[in-house]
This record gives C-alpha cells, sequence and structure tokens, in this order.
C-alpha cells in the first residue's frame, strides 16, 4: 500500500512541475524582472524616463486590470480612499473620462479642474499650487500647454505627478496605443510603425518608447514639421541601445514600406488654429488611405488617438476592419487606471506576464 501511495505522489508531484513549468512559460522572457519593478512613488511627465521593464510592467498591469474589472466582472477598490485632482487648461474627451472614470471605478474620487476653477500660473504660481495640492490628494493628472508647467509641479509637489498631454509629450495616449497592438498581434517585438503626419507630442512620446518595446519606428513628416531634434538624437540612441530600426523621411509611402502598423494624428493641434490653411496645404499628399497601405504588410492595422478629420485619414481606412481607433480608445481608461494605480499602490497583477 504504501509504494503504491509513494507512486501516486510522485505522479502528481511531476504533474505539478509540469503545470509550473507551462505557467513560467506562459509568463514569457523577463518576466522574474517584471516582478520585481516598483513603481509607487514615481510621476510620469515622459516614458523617456521610464525603462523597457517599466513600460512593459505598465502594460502588464494595465491588461491585468481589464481582464479582472471587464471580463471577470471583480470589483477591485484599490485607491478607495484616494482622490485625484484632474487639471485641464485643454479640453478633452478621453483624457478626461478614461481618468474620471477609471479612478471612480478603482474607488478613488476625482476632482476635475479647469482654468475657470483653479488659478495655476494666474493669481496662484505653480509652486504654490503643487503644495496644496500635496496635501489635499494623492495624486495629479495635469494637461497643460506648456511641457514646463509640469515639470514645476512636479519638481515642488510631494505626490506623483501625471502628464495628461503638454506641447512635448503625450505618455498616457501611447501606453493604449501599444497594449492595443498587444493585444491584436499578440506581441510587440520586432513590429513595424509608421507615423505619418506633424512631428508632434505624440510623435515624441512614440520616438520615447518603440525602442524599449523591440518596436521599429518609420516616420514621414513635412519639411519644416520634423520632431524636435533633441529628440530625434533620443530616439536614435534608444534605437542603437535596444537593435531597432529608426527610419526618417518626408514621403508618406516611404514610411508606410513594409509596416504593420500606420498611425496619424491631427495636423492641426489645439492653439495651432491661426495655422490651419498653411498647414493643410503643407500636409497635401499626407492623408492615409488604402493606396497608403497598399504597400504596407498584408496584417497593416492603422491607429489614431482622436479627434479624426477626414484629411488625416478617409473613411475608408477609418471605418475598416483595420482601424483599431476605438478599441485604443478604450484602452486609454484602462492604461491610464494601470498607471495610477502602479504609481499609488504595490499592486501585483494575477495574470502572467504578456508576451512582448
Amino acid at each position: 500500500m504504501f509504494p503504491r501511495l509513494l507512486s501516486v505522489n510522485t505522479n502528481v508531484f511531476k504533474c505539478l512541475q509540469s503545470l509550473q513549468s507551462c505557467a513560467a512559460a506562459a509568463r514569457g522572457f523577463g518576466s522574474a524582472s517584471l516582478d520585481s519593478v516598483a513603481l509607487k512613488g514615481r510621476s510620469c511627465l515622459t516614458l523617456k524616463d521610464f525603462s523597457s521593464d517599466e513600460i512593459k510592467r505598465l502594460l502588464w498591469v494595465s491588461a491585468d486590470l481589464k481582464h479582472r474589472i471587464k471580463h471577470e466582472k471583480q470589483y477591485l477598490p484599490l485607491l478607495q480612499g484616494k482622490s485625484i485632482a484632474m487639471i485641464f487648461e485643454k479640453r478633452s474627451t478621453r483624457t478626461r473620462m478614461s481618468t474620471e472614470t477609471g479612478f471612480a471605478l478603482l474607488g478613488g474620487h476625482p476632482c476635475f479642474l479647469t482654468s475657470q476653477d483653479i488659478h495655476l500660473g494666474v493669481n496662484e504660481s505653480c509652486t504654490d499650487t503643487a503644495r496644496v495640492l500635496s496635501g489635499l490628494c494623492d495624486i495629479v493628472l495635469a494637461r497643460v500647454y506648456s511641457h514646463l508647467t509640469l515639470e514645476e509641479l512636479e519638481k515642488e509637489a510631494s505626490i506623483p505627478i501625471i502628464n495628461g498631454l503638454s506641447d512635448l509629450y503625450h505618455p498616457i495616449q501611447i501606453l493604449a496605443d501599444f497594449l492595443t497592438l498587444q493585444e491584436h498581434y499578440g506581441s510587440l517585438t520586432g513590429l513595424t510603425v509608421s507615423w505619418i503626419g506633424d512631428g508632434n507630442n505624440v510623435l515624441h512620446s512614440f520616438m520615447m518608447t518603440a525602442a524599449k518595446l523591440g518596436v521599429h519606428l518609420r516616420i514621414a513628416t513635412p519639411k519644416g514639421y520634423e520632431p524636435e531634434q533633441s529628440i530625434i538624437h533620443e530616439a536614435q540612441k534608444l534605437s542603437k541601445q535596444h537593435g531597432t530600426q529608426l527610419v526618417l523621411t518626408s514621403d508618406p509611402m516611404e514610411a508606410a514600406h513594409g509596416s504593420n502598423v500606420l498611425v496619424t494624428d491631427t495636423w492641426v493641434s489645439m492653439g495651432q488654429e491661426d495655422e490651419k490653411k498653411k498647414r493643410l496645404e503643407d500636409f497635401k499628399g499626407y492623408q492615409i488611405t488604402m493606396q497608403t497601405g497598399s504597400v504596407a504588410k498584408p496584417d497593416w492595422t492603422f491607429l489614431h488617438c482622436l479627434p479624426r478629420k477626414m484629411e488625416e485619414v478617409d473613411d475608408q481606412v477609418f471605418y475598416s476592419s483595420r482601424s483599431l481607433v476605438f478599441p485604443e480608445a478604450e484602452n486609454r481608461k484602462w492604461t491610464i487606471m494601470g498607471l495610477m494605480v502602479s504609481l499609488l499602490t504595490d499592486y501585483a497583477p494575477q495574470m502572467p506576464v504578456m508576451k512582448f
């Protein structure tokens, strides 16, 4: 009897070992380092300040929250008793809704503040505002005109500051974009993303992130609308460090060649309305169409952070099965939730590490 029990126990042990090996394999390469990444207390002004593992950790937490809350219908009051000040110098649909609903869904209290509600930099300095808010809430998200405003808030605050958009970067948009691509393709490593449009804040954030995720980046901007030179230099360093390709051109078809993902954004950002006529003229030939996609890879998809205008991408692409713009918009919610949870708690995801 005892030998039989020993045999059964041995078989069970082998089965358990096999299951553990499978689980470890499912976690993907580098899972040990992602498990040990700690972001609590950090600010997020630009993903330039985040390592490859730290960005992957943010995407992992975001995917985990999406799975548990949306698909498993779990209630996770991870931010109960906490509050966020949401400063908006610029209007927004996705940034406001994703932050406000996401923070509330996690049990916290969001406070929406416009330039009519507070005196940021006018009747009250950024320094004083940062110190006051540090005593009243747990985290600040600021959507501002100047990136310098964020830097001053972060310097003087004793709580995390999140960039909800500035003239230089839009990091929370890029997290949503890469979560969307990871969900669609199953992996990010080796993908080629082609940016066709203005050298703006969204592109700057792509340039500070893509190489760290093993993603090649091809960029087409009209002459005179290139990304900031300092950001080009940093992106070139990152590309060399991570073994990815970075191509800059003024030819949209050259940028689209062999690409998995075509991306564009508004040609006329908020505050540039006076330049609209000239910009529309300068960007002729940059509209993304099926013709643009004809030189891309057969599995090519399309991203746009919205709101979208017809001159940037035609309806045939925008409303096609290749377009991921609406899952991308929804993922703004899950990635901002993942970021806020990561900066405010020691949350450990339950699902295996995604394959990057």
